[in-house]
């Protein structure tokens, strides 16, 4: 957990010297990427929101993402975690646009994948997506997983974009 929150200092820092704002949409890390983000003094300089993106009913009421955008894009998915991103990003008025979707576990998802699978994606000048495979059916260390690799995406693209 350690890392994780030193990630969130680490990417805090940047978002301020740059002038940057995020939003973050998060479903099985389970908000622990906004808590990690919140976790830095002086977050409400660059962390504008965000939410659990956990249920169709969520995603429905939260980002107006309907049925009928997401028809033909699974879940747990890069392109779904791209849409999460780019929603969030364009909703809250933000310069970047964090998701992650994934299966914490102990066991699979509905839709066939393992325990310990994640995909994470960046919204904003530089974009960026990641699937992650833990191989682990430990809820709780993936979702702490989850967490660090979606802050260190931000971070990548933070210094990819200069």
């Amino acid at each position: 957990m350690d890392q994780l929150f030193s990630t969130a200092a680490r990417v805090g820092a940047l978002l301020k010297s740059r002038g940057d704002t995020v939003a973050v949409a998060e479903s099985s890390a389970g908000g622990l990427i906004s808590a990690a983000l919140l976790s830095v003094p002086g977050a409400s300089a660059y962390f504008i929101g965000g939410g659990v993106i956990y249920t169709g009913r969520a995603r429905h009421r939260l980002l107006d993402l309907g049925r009928e955008t997401v028809e033909g894009i699974r879940s747990a998915s890069e392109p779904y975690a791209v849409l999460l991103a780019d929603t969030a990003r364009t909703r809250l008025g933000v310069t970047w646009g964090l998701s992650e979707t994934g299966a914490a576990g102990p066991s699979g998802n509905p839709y066939g994948d393992a325990a310990g699978h994640a995909c994470l994606a960046v919204s904003g000048p530089v974009n960026l997506v990641r699937t992650l495979e833990t191989g682990s059916g430990d809820r709780i260390g993936n979702m702490t997983t989850f967490a660090e690799h979606a802050l260190a995406l931000l971070e990548d693209a933070l210094m990819a974009a200069g």
